[in-house]
């Protein structure tokens, strides 16, 4: 589908759910060829931009809302060109159609040919025709006969529940946007179902050149004059959005009736059977993958358990030799006091020896001097008992013999031994 296009009038739009802000708007669109003579010289070609500018200047004081190349030949150059009004598609034919266009460095006059753009819609033959041939289909049974009515290129945003703060379509404004025309019996949008891609194997998320997301839709009328009134609606018409501000946009979808029984009570039964299968199925991954990752829990917990005793043990360990490493340093310094303390000891026993000493020299020196005082003091009293002695004997001895000296004679000698004795013998 198209990108969405800005639309500046609107007086063509006529309502489709006011409330929602859609409205459906004419196609305006023409398609232009414009043929391209012979290149005589090599080497020299023309410019599709200065086609397409030369196509704007010939439509005066209109403009084309939308204009791109559709197809480009070396016979010719296809336009698609879009207006803003159906009333306006006349007026650029005239200006367009049979006209020529002279490039500037070529002789050759290119002709323009013009005409309306022929829109692909299913008519009633179309429908009638198929189903009334289709050998696969009952037309009393719902969805095998012309009641579903398929829709392409819808932008999810203009379909989203307002204030649910999501851009997922809701079959809730699809329902409220489509049941002007009828009743409707049923609807489907293959995008919110999460299985359908796996059913079908189609990607339903689909994404427009504009950057909005589309998405596809079944809309089931319960009387086939509801599906014609939806048909003879659509047809020929774009979807608009007005939003609340007043600006328009507006998008190209597809519209056709469905020929592959989608909303028939039978391809629902069998949508949700598949859908219950792939429910098991996703049930059964689920579980596997619940299992999986208990197991892998499991594994990772016993896997922390072992680090953490394996933790436990190195710290156990360490710990041990910590301790063993401190009992060896306390040992040591145990010894190590030890050894002070007998050293202190020795050096104690030792200076005490020293001092024993020290007081038994003194001891004993004392002891000596006082034998050496009682000596000299027994000397001296006997030195004063000799003196005396002598004296008297010299007295004596001088009454007797006046010049006869003590001193010399033998008497005197002999009592003179007589007191020098050692001091072994006067102690």
């Amino acid at each position: 589908m198209a990108a969405a296009t800005i639309v500046h009038d609107t007086s063509e739009a006529v309502e489709l759910c006011a409330p929602c802000g859609l409205y459906l708007k004419p196609i305006t669109k023409m398609t232009i060829s414009v043929a391209l003579p012979q290149l005589k010289q090599p080497g020299k070609s023309i410019s599709n931009w200065e086609v397409m500018e030369r196509l704007k200047g010939m439509v005066q004081t209109h403009q084309f809302s939308t204009l791109r190349i559709s197809k480009s030949t070396m016979d010719f150059i296809r336009f698609e060109g879009e207006v803003e009004n159906k009333s306006l598609v006349k007026s650029f034919l005239a200006c367009l159609d049979g006209k020529t266009i002279k490039l500037s460095g070529f002789s050759d006059i290119l002709k323009v040919r013009a005409a309306e753009y022929k829109i692909d819609f299913p008519t009633r033959h179309d429908w009638d025709s198929f189903f009334r041939d289709a050998k696969d289909m009952n037309e009393t049974l719902p969805g095998e006969r012309p009641d579903t009515i398929h829709l392409e290129g819808l932008p999810c945003k203009w379909f989203a529940a307002k204030d649910s703060g999501s851009e997922k379509p809701s079959e809730e404004v699809l329902i409220k946007v489509f049941k002007n025309f009828g009743e409707i019996r049923n609807v489907d949008i293959p995008m919110l179902d999460p299985y359908r891609e796996e059913m079908t194997g189609r990607n339903f998320h689909t994404f427009s050149f504009g950057g909005h997301l589309n998405f596809e839709a079944y809309v089931q009328y319960r009387e086939y004059a509801g599906f014609i009134k939806a048909m003879n609606a659509l047809r020929g018409m774009k979807l608009m959005y007005k939003g609340e501000d007043g600006k328009a946009v507006a998008c190209n979808i597809k519209v056709s009736f469905d020929s592959t029984k989608h909303l028939s009570d039978a391809s629902i039964k069998k949508r949700q059977l598949e859908r219950q299968k792939l429910q098991e199925l996703e049930k059964q991954r689920e579980e596997q993958k619940r299992k999986e990752k208990e197991a892998e829990e499991k594994q990772k917990e016993e896997e922390r358990k072992q680090r953490e005793l394996e933790e436990y043990e190195r710290e156990r360990k360490r710990e041990e030799k910590l301790r063993k490493r401190e009992q060896k340093q306390k040992d040591r310094e145990v010894r190590r006091n030890k050894k002070q303390l007998e050293k202190l000891q020795a050096e104690e026993q030792k200076k005490l020896q020293e001092k024993i000493k020290l007081e038994e020299r003194k001891l004993l020196l004392a002891q000596r001097n006082l034998q050496s005082i009682r000596l000299i003091a027994e000397l001296l009293s006997r030195a004063k008992v000799t003196s005396i002695f002598i004296s008297e004997a010299n007295e004596k001895c001088s009454r007797t013999k006046p010049f006869t000296d003590l001193r010399g004679s033998g008497e005197c000698c002999s009592l003179t031994n007589r007191f020098n004795t050692s001091p072994d013998a006067i102690s």
